[in-house]
């Protein structure tokens, strides 16, 4: 029998059994978990299943959780969520558009890496899914809304800048679930695109309710540039505006 690769730090791998102090033996379960959760339906996985892959016995799980598949669940769910809100993380330089189809590469690929465990996350209906897990999931979705406001430059969202921004966010997850669900047909760059594209132009139509929406929208447009992701939903605002003369040249 020949001795499998040595785990990485970062994602311990399954192995034959080996005696890891508490908290390592703990993030190893959590990891092994995170991996099958992402490649099946939660309730298809079983504690004996991580057990296996993890090289570890059933009673050994039950000792780092005791609540069973519910509370390693929860952990592994927990885990998942600070990687896409670390995702989210951005620098504010470039130009708005570009910075939001970066955040939006690596949010597809994530979707990507955990195809199954993300679709049924957010359709919800699971049995392992709880008030607790739905609470995980939403603590994502502000880190989102805050990182979004962030790029933005505004501190304190009014009612439709706010409805704005969470409805987009909303047509991201919606996105990224019939994407899985159709085989990936659209190029993980072109729905990227789309996505940036939506975001702009949801903004303009809300900026002909809301001042601060327009406010903001002036703001983003004159930081764009002639091959920024948006620069063509971009240019036509302008010119709709009676603004050409102010596109990127």
């Amino acid at each position: 029998m020949h001795a499998e690769a040595a785990p990485t730090a970062e994602r311990p791998r399954r192995g034959a059994y080996r005696r890891l102090p508490v908290e390592q033996r703990r993030e190893q379960l959590i990891a092994v978990a995170l991996e099958l959760f992402a490649t099946r339906p939660p309730e298809e996985v079983s504690l004996d299943d991580v057990a296996e892959a993890a090289g570890a016995s059933r009673p050994l799980v039950y000792r780092y959780f005791a609540g069973g598949k519910q509370q390693l669940y929860e952990a592994a769910l927990r885990s998942a969520a600070q990687e896409l809100t670390r995702r989210f993380v951005q620098p504010a330089t470039g130009s708005p558009s570009r910075r939001l189809a970066q955040v939006l590469d690596r949010y597809f690929g994530f979707v990507a890496e955990h195809d199954a465990g993300y679709g049924a996350l957010l359709r919800g209906g699971s049995v392992v899914e709880t008030e607790r897990t739905s609470a995980i999931v939403d603590d994502v979705r502000r880190a989102a809304f805050r990182h979004v406001m962030r790029h933005l430059g505004v501190r304190e969202p009014g009612p439709r800048l706010a409805l704005l921004v969470r409805s987009w966010i909303s047509v991201v997850e919606a996105s990224a679930l019939t994407w899985l669900d159709e085989g990936r047909r659209i190029p993980r760059e072109e729905l990227r695109d789309w996505l940036v594209d939506q975001f702009t132009a949801m903004f303009a139509v809300t900026a002909l309710h809301d001042s601060q929406a327009a406010q903001a929208l002036s703001a983003m447009l004159a930081l764009e540039t002639a091959d920024g992701p948006s620069s063509g939903v971009a240019a036509l605002l302008l010119r709709s505006a009676g603004a050409a003369d102010a596109a990127p040249a």
